[in-house]
């Protein structure tokens, strides 16, 4: 087989598989594997994407210093001419990058309402053109008859558990249950030699008018052909990344746990407990035993991965009074001293709350939110996995490093949070905080999100970054009180083992829905290690 792999990346995200498996490199610093295409519908993260690969078109150590300078730049005029001349100076580097990124829609069949109007989806002409404008383009980006390996995560917000909880269940009518088959249909039509296919948890317990899932699917990536009879369409073996098989029947692998298919990523040195089904196809006629498996690493802290990054205030907006039994928002300037004034108000309030302790304003804050790039001269660590995998010495600073804007009241209880975490060793849940701190909602002390307002501890793996960062911080609150906020972009992509010099374009709630639905590249470089083996590279 040929010394570079070609990879097709489907539902690409931001891009977290890809890079990971453009990661590994050989001896002479050349990447192993190439990724050809890379499918991305959502906008922002279509140009994340063509931005990374890009970056991608440079050996290490050769990216040019415009594309610094256009990272660096917070001034939307100015950064919008850094880019004119960027794709001036390097039209050839851009335009591969161009080919490489494409901003386009799987498509699955159209849904309509119940007055007949179509909500969304694709008729089947539509899906027929748009079929054939993808298979031409996968055509045009992989070598002739070379063996390409696929990658991918199939949305999966209809396997999550809270997904399932919100929509009672899972309706065989969601389309979302079904977008793996647009990944199928790509391995029953191009017969790639390897896939990797990755999707949450929930997809294990999953559910579709009383079967199984994660059987269904299993079976189909087996043999595509069944549900793609128009396709002659070899056979594969699935595997697990974590576990060897149990045994053999037919040269076919087979696990007795469908859990074997799960991975801990904090099990192998990702700061998180991000927990994912990631399945290993391996095509019939390929030798494969499935004894290469992922090996266990030392669980990283949050505080190794984010400690380093500079200390900022959060920012404040508003406050929720009561007028005539109503919920009443008024305007706060959110400046430094609106919100020094806020924290040590709350730092008062809360003395009683903690009898035992002495609980001391700090003599000095934070005055900075920080900024999309913010310059400064990050601390030197005794980190290994800082050195060798976040770190960029040409940055001069940090990316997507920006606070939000919170509401007085969530101030303080985020203050409550970080305090209780550090006095008495873990985040409180709602039954713990005082009344007059409580949320105004029904059952605010119980139900399903009774642990809402999360201080993520220093000195363990971070809980796993969804896309619901995007939405508030309530799960995502910095250990440090005096800082007195949620994580940042930057700290997500750190927990989610994104290098520094990655950068995500869009507003900032874009990037942190990006970010949420990545697959972590430390743990996919990880993955690539195995695949390489099998391509025998």
């Amino acid at each position: 087989m040929k010394k570079v792999i070609p990879i097709i990346d489907l539902f690409a995200g931001p891009g977290g598989l890809g890079e990971g498996f453009s990661s590994l490199l050989d001896k002479q610093g050349r990447s192993k594997f190439k990724i050809k295409l890379s499918i991305e519908k959502d906008e922002n993260a279509h140009k994340t994407l063509r931005l990374r690969s890009f970056f991608r078109q440079f050996p290490i150590g050769g990216v040019p210093e415009i594309y610094y300078s256009y990272i660096r730049e917070n001034n939307s005029k100015k950064k919008s001419t850094l880019l004119e001349q960027l794709q001036k100076e390097f039209p050839d580097e851009w335009a591969a990058a161009e080919e490489e990124a494409w901003n386009i829609e799987l498509p699955y069949p159209a849904e309509y309402d119940e007055n007949g109007e179509k909500t969304g989806g694709y008729t089947p002409d539509e899906m027929i053109e748009r079929h054939q404008l993808i298979d031409e383009r996968i055509k045009k980006a992989l070598p002739q008859d070379q063996d390409f390996l696929l990658i991918g995560g199939p949305p999966c917000q209809a396997f999550s558990l809270v997904g399932r909880s919100r929509n009672q269940g899972i309706s065989n009518d969601d389309h979302r249950v079904h977008l793996y088959k647009e990944y199928l249909r790509i391995i029953a039509k191009f017969h790639p030699a390897v896939f990797v296919m990755e999707n949450v948890k929930g997809l294990l317990s999953a559910e579709v008018d009383g079967n199984k899932v994660f059987d269904l699917i299993k079976k189909d990536l087996k043999d595509p052909q069944n549900v793609f009879p128009e396709f002659e369409s070899p056979k594969y073996k699935v595997f697990s990344f974590v576990k060897t098989p149990d045994d053999f029947k037919n040269d076919i692998p087979e696990y007795n746990n469908d859990r074997d298919f799960l991975i801990k990523s904090e099990a192998y040195g990702i700061p998180q407990k991000r927990h994912r089904v990631i399945l290993l196809g391996v095509r019939e006629d390929l030798e494969y035993d499935g004894k290469n498996i992922l090996t266990p690493d030392d669980e990283v802290s949050l505080e190794k991965v984010i400690g380093n990054l500079p200390v900022l205030r959060s920012g404040i907006g508003r406050e929720i009074i009561i007028e005539d039994g109503k919920s009443v928002y008024l305007k706060i300037d959110n400046t430094f001293s609106n919100w020094r004034d806020a924290v040590e108000e709350s730092y008062k309030e809360l003395r009683k709350e903690f009898p035992d302790t002495q609980l001391s304003i700090p003599d000095t804050f934070p005055i900075t939110q920080g900024n999309n790039y913010y310059h400064c001269q990050l601390k030197e660590r005794n980190n290994p996995l800082y050195e060798k995998w976040y770190k960029d010495k040409n940055l001069q600073g940090v990316l997507n490093h920006e606070t939000r804007t919170h509401l007085k009241g969530d101030l303080c209880r985020y203050l409550f949070s970080s305090i209780h975490l550090k006095i008495k060793g873990d985040f409180p849940k709602l039954r713990d905080y005082p009344g007059w701190l409580l949320p105004r909602h029904k059952n605010a002390k119980g139900g399903k999100f009774a642990d809402r307002f999360r201080t993520q501890r220093p000195d363990q793996p971070a809980t796993t970054v969804t896309s619901h960062i995007s939405k508030d911080g309530h799960y995502f609150i910095h250990y440090d009180p005096s800082q007195c906020r949620s994580l940042t972009v930057r700290e997500a992509a750190r927990i989610q083992t994104f290098p520094d010099n990655y950068y995500f374009c869009g507003t900032r709630t874009q990037q942190y829905h990006q970010v949420g639905n990545a697959v972590p590249p430390y743990l996919a470089r990880q993955l690539a290690v195995i695949v390489k083996r099998i391509f025998r590279i």
